[in-house]
């Protein structure tokens, strides 16, 4: 893997039972994939992705899809119309099963690449 883990991450996910497991885990890895200077690591009992700030984080409560949570969603444009949601900052990216993840994945990215470009664009 060219992106590196958390350690404390991937005992994390070792010990949730959830259904969508796999799912998670190919999630994690596209964003981890997207840029190298993304981190992990446990926030708020939940794995969660940063890069000059909290970018998202897993919400294990829902059981029939992987949500993944954007802390501040609302600041992306979402041209791709991934994040659902119209709380005053948070937004949230679902996926069903592998296939609705590699239908997305394109999407991921550009959200994801889209939060790096907005923070290194701050002074």
């Amino acid at each position: 893997m060219a992106h590196k883990t958390n350690p404390e991450v991937d005992a994390f996910l070792k010990t949730k039972d959830h259904p969508l497991n796999k799912e998670i885990k190919e999630v994690r890895d596209i964003i981890l994939k997207t840029d190298d200077r993304i981190t992990e690591a446990i926030k708020w009992k939940s794995p969660t992705f940063m890069y000059k700030g909290n970018i998202a984080s897993f919400f294990f409560n829902a059981k029939k899809f992987v949500s993944l949570m954007f802390h501040k969603g609302a600041l992306l444009n979402n041209a791709h119309g991934l994040l659902e949601g119209d709380g005053k900052e948070a937004r949230v990216a679902r996926f069903k099963d592998m296939q609705d993840i590699e239908n997305k994945k394109e999407a991921l990215e550009s959200v994801v690449k889209e939060w790096i470009m907005l923070q290194d664009s701050k002074k």
